[in-house]
């Protein structure tokens, strides 16, 4: 066999890990909208599918540590797959109870349970991902999956809204098939025997940890504040609400760049890098919330788009080196929970207050974790 050969076989599982990371976000990314669509036919009202979505939101922050450790003593490969599978049992579930007019009720009961297992889940496929890529590939793994996953969230939910539009439980159902593909295609891995041997537990929330795990709610936290605001912006600027996607896609294709930037540089960022990184975004939330003018306020979500992908990537591969080597899924599961508890941040401070004052308040928290990290390089 030519080494050619044997790199491309090589080369497969790790595709086939892209294709599951990229898949696993589906019914996250589709949700809001797919929901909405089958609130307005149950209910007449779309309110009810924010219900559904905060849910699933709150139950993965509640399930994400006790799930994970509930895994603990299988291979990671069949956890993950055991998590996908009742992912999409109550995702069908949810479908059939949605096409025979069940109580609304029971449908946020079913996007609880299927969002209960969403940070157990990217725990573990993170944690496999370990044993595809050697340690020198890991940024570029990374930066690419970054890259599929933002591709998800941009067409994803224009699948929901078209498919949604036809039949919201046929919307439902293709989410969940899409969100079942990590079961068929996640590479099987064995423990290593580091994972094996008698270690000590070790502590998954030390100072260091939670520092990253801080910058990464702060930074969802932005992100989430303008994506969510982007329909008051474009009335704000005297634009028709459709046309919020002035702001969502360059926030989106910025993104992609920096993940495209992470793969080629295929390296991790200096302490210096990510500081810098940190004010640039503090920066774009700054000049979203200004609102001077549209340009300007455009700039200001290109700024925090474009460093989404390095500083993601930036967070998974300095928790991977701080977190106890039995404890990583754990860990990993803890970023995923960061990130949606940034997402909840940024909804109830928008409703609370004016879109202006929201987007002040996330970009004081982005200045306050870039001081933070600042302090911290200095004490190194």
């Amino acid at each position: 066999m030519t080494t050619d050969t044997i790199s491309k076989a090589g080369a497969v599982p790790l595709v086939r890990w892209f294709i599951s990371s990229a898949t696993l976000p589906v019914p996250q990314a589709a949700g809001p909208v797919a929901f909405a669509f089958v609130a307005l036919a149950l209910t007449g009202d779309t309110s009810g599918g924010a219900g559904m979505i905060l849910a699933m939101t709150l139950a993965q922050v509640a399930g994400a540590i006790p799930i994970t450790r509930a895994g603990s003593s299988l291979p990671p490969t069949t956890f993950l797959r055991l998590l996908v599978l009742f992912r999409t049992v109550a995702l069908a579930g949810l479908a059939l109870l949605a096409q025979y007019s069940a109580p609304f009720i029971w449908l946020v009961a079913c996007s609880a349970l299927a969002g209960a297992v969403n940070g157990a889940a990217f725990g573990y496929l993170r944690t496999i991902l370990n044993q595809l890529a050697p340690p020198a590939k890991l940024p570029r793994a990374l930066g690419i999956a970054s890259t599929l996953n933002e591709v998800t969230f941009v067409l994803a939910p224009v699948m929901a809204s078209g498919l949604g539009s036809l039949s919201p439980v046929f919307a439902i159902l293709a989410i969940a098939a899409l969100g079942a593909m990590p079961a068929l295609l996640v590479p099987t891995v064995m423990p290593t025997p580091t994972q094996e041997v008698h270690q000590p537990d070790g502590s998954i929330v030390s100072p260091a940890i939670l520092l990253w795990l801080i910058c990464a709610a702060a930074g969802s936290s932005t992100v989430a504040a303008l994506e969510i605001g982007a329909v008051a912006l474009a009335l704000h600027f005297g634009y028709a609400p459709a046309l919020a996607i002035l702001f969502t896609v360059p926030l989106c294709l910025a993104s992609v760049a920096g993940g495209i930037w992470v793969s080629v540089r295929n390296r991790m960022g200096s302490r210096r890098a990510v500081l810098i990184q940190l004010t640039i975004m503090a920066s774009g939330a700054i000049l979203a919330a200004l609102q001077l003018s549209m340009p300007v306020t455009v700039l200001g979500a290109v700024l925090v788009g474009v460093v989404l992908a390095p500083l993601g990537t930036y967070y998974s591969l300095i928790l991977d080196s701080l977190a106890p080597p039995k404890k990583r899924p754990e860990v990993f599961a803890l970023l995923r929970t960061a990130n949606a508890t940034g997402i909840i941040i940024a909804s109830a401070i928008m409703t609370a207050v004016s879109l202006q004052t929201a987007l002040i308040v996330v970009s004081c928290l982005m200045i306050c974790v870039a001081l933070i990290v600042a302090i911290a390089s200095r004490d190194r």
